[in-house]
């Protein structure tokens, strides 16, 4: 499953070699949203990338706006009849958005495509008047 995100680089990480043949490296994304109601959520994403995508991350810096294309990856691991699962969102693309100074690169944030509007509304309603944005 192929995903995208935008969001601050809050956090990156050296390479960890784990084996002669595998290497990761982990960073992690700051994303910011608005609720329906005018609340801002902050949540802090890590993600990983393997092998040659590691190197990805020496071309953006602490508080850079990217955009991360990743897989979504899942795995099952059993050990003395215990198993667990384990997900990973596992980087393969990191495009600049605009550098630590917040001057825009030549790309373009994501928009959702359907509707061509942003992802969350940029003007909360004023009052609640009934709305509630929970699922349940």
């Amino acid at each position: 499953m192929s995903f995208e995100i935008n969001g601050r680089l809050a956090e990156k990480f050296e390479t960890q070699k784990v084996s002669d043949r595998f290497q990761k490296r982990e960073f992690v994304l700051e994303i910011k949203s608005n609720s329906a109601t005018g609340y801002e959520f902050v949540d802090f994403i890590k993600f990983q990338s393997t092998q040659d995508k590691c190197a990805l991350l020496d071309q953006v810096n602490i508080d850079d706006t990217v955009k991360v294309s990743f897989n979504l990856r899942g795995r099952k691991w059993e050990k003395d009849g215990q198993i667990s699962y384990f997900t990973n969102l596992e980087a393969w693309r990191i495009e600049k958005l605009s550098n630590e100074t917040g001057e825009p690169t030549s790309e373009t944030p994501i928009v959702n495509s359907e509707s061509g509007d942003a992802p969350f509304p940029s003007n909360p309603p004023e009052n609640n008047s009934g709305f509630d944005d929970l699922p349940f």
